[in-house]
């Protein structure tokens, strides 16, 4: 039951937000009680800190080198980005919906964000970069900068743009980058959700 209060919670608070979707929808979307409910998260609080370190997931390994798993990002962005649900990234939507004073959810905000941002410093010391700190600060500022742009434009080649960027920056620090990552952003002609979203 646990797992399915979770379920329902992560889809009702990603798709309509934290704040709009109260205790009372989600057990009454699953058919049970509130009772039910807090037996398994003593509040809403609970639920929120639960879903989220639900949705805070480590990136996969992969044997791909390090510059085709940092290209890649943007290329699992883009792909998401097309999928008719997303709503933007859950740590930020929760920080932005609760404010910067809840701080068990901002402190799961600031270790995912910084969990992504350590993944992307430890391909470029891979990479013998000159400055792998700073260029991977600058990528995770690429990766939300492209979230960002494709919430308010609805459009998934920001991901592209994103990662030409992303390029750009390896080859001045010294990286050899592939040539698929040069490709110039197309504008998307396939609108995945009604312009009144």
């Amino acid at each position: 039951m646990k797992e399915r209060i979770l379920e329902t919670a992560d889809r009702l608070f990603y798709l309509r937000g934290i704040r709009a979707v109260g205790v009372d929808t989600v057990a009454a979307e699953i058919g049970i009680s509130k009772r039910t409910l807090y037996n398994h998260f003593p509040s809403k609080d609970a639920l929120i800190r639960a879903y989220l370190e639900r949705r805070f997931t480590r990136v996969p390994a992969s044997d791909k080198p390090p510059v085709e798993q940092i290209l890649g990002t943007f290329d699992r962005l883009e792909r998401g980005f097309a999928s008719k649900g997303f709503r933007g990234c859950p740590f930020v939507n929760a920080v932005a919906e609760l404010g910067t004073e809840d701080r068990a959810v901002r402190k799961i905000a600031i270790a995912f964000k910084e969990s992504r941002r350590v993944w992307f410093r430890d391909l470029l010391l891979q990479l013998d970069v000159p400055d792998p700190e700073g260029l991977a600060t600058q990528l995770t500022l690429l990766v939300d900068g492209s979230i960002a742009q494709d919430l308010v434009r609805d459009d998934p080649s920001m991901a592209r743009a994103a990662k030409q960027a992303a390029a750009v920056l390896l080859a001045n620090a010294g990286v050899e980058v592939g040539g698929d990552a040069a490709e110039k952003p197309q504008p998307a002609t396939d609108r995945r959700r009604p312009a009144s979203s």
